[in-house]
């Protein structure tokens, strides 16, 4: 019998996997990078895996789309409120998310 850390362990790793290529291919197929994302999500879901911070913030939770800065994303400081806003240029959905020494010790 597979132990559920070990499942998880590997459903990571496969996530980091589908997100690097997802990043390396993006130029060429950002549909293929797209599909990529899914993937990982629909695996995180099925053996209850959450995505890492760092590549949850790089895909739209809208429309579900990879996102690259300044190819189908925008990202603005908003330095009065300490935020980060990031608009997916997909489907118009905006997320935002704080930033500097405070959002560091959130982690």
């Amino acid at each position: 019998m597979v132990s559920r850390n070990y499942c998880q362990r590997i459903v990571r790793e496969r996530m980091e996997i589908l997100f690097e290529n997802a990043e390396e291919r993006f130029e060429e197929f950002p549909e293929l990078s797209d599909r990529y994302v899914e993937i990982a999500r629909s695996l995180g879901m099925k053996y209850n895996v959450p995505l890492p911070r760092y590549f949850s913030r790089r895909v739209c939770s809208e429309c579900g789309s990879f996102l690259v800065p300044g190819s189908n994303c925008r990202v603005r400081l908003v330095s009065e409120h300490g935020r980060k806003a990031v608009t997916c240029l997909n489907c118009g959905n905006i997320k935002r998310y704080p930033y500097g020494r405070d959002s560091d010790e959130e982690k």
